[in-house]
């Protein structure tokens, strides 16, 4: 794989489950950037945007987006949910959206064996209303920024990372 492959989506969708079976499939590497701003701030997502507020960690965001651009080439990255801000997202790579319904994503959150820790990580899906909002809000625009749509609502772990292969010639 010789271009990245950035994946978008609202958080909770997969992105990250998503990104390690397409890895375990392919044998790619993979990153994902809000983990990257965490090793580099040495805090939770959660914690930055407590102590140092939602401007700054989209600064973070964007540093992280510039050294990509620069340094990272064949890997499937794994975006925050507000990553797609970023102003060189589509010089990074084939962006690919997973895409589902609010519904479902507030569903596979509230499901999962670790739902208390997988809600807690995302500090923007504490008020259900607010998120759900903020759902809507960024709905259009991932659809406009993405090169490849995954609905991965109708599609296995294992169907979603073929289609991606794919869409994205791997």
């Amino acid at each position: 794989m010789k271009k990245n492959i950035i994946i978008i989506g609202f958080m909770g969708v997969g992105k990250g489950t998503t990104a390690r079976a397409f890895s375990e499939k392919y044998g790619t590497y993979i990153i994902d950037t809000d983990d990257l701003i965490e090793s580099k701030e040495n805090k939770e997502v959660k914690k930055i945007f407590a102590k140092k507020g939602e401007d700054y960690f989209r600064a973070q965001e964007q540093a992280t987006a510039d050294w990509i651009e620069k340094c990272v080439h064949g890997t499937f990255i794994s975006c925050g949910g507000g990553f797609y801000k970023v102003n060189n997202l589509k010089k990074l790579g084939t962006v690919v959206l997973l895409d589902a319904s609010f519904e479902w994503i507030h569903a596979r959150l509230k499901n999962a064996k670790n739902s208390e820790a997988k809600l807690a990580k995302r500090p923007l899906f504490s008020d259900e209303k607010k998120a759900k909002a903020l759902y809507k809000e960024r709905a259009k625009i991932y659809k406009k920024l993405a090169d490849v749509v995954v609905d991965v609502e109708g599609l296995s772990l294992e169907e979603q990372v073929a289609f991606i292969a794919k869409k994205c010639k791997v």
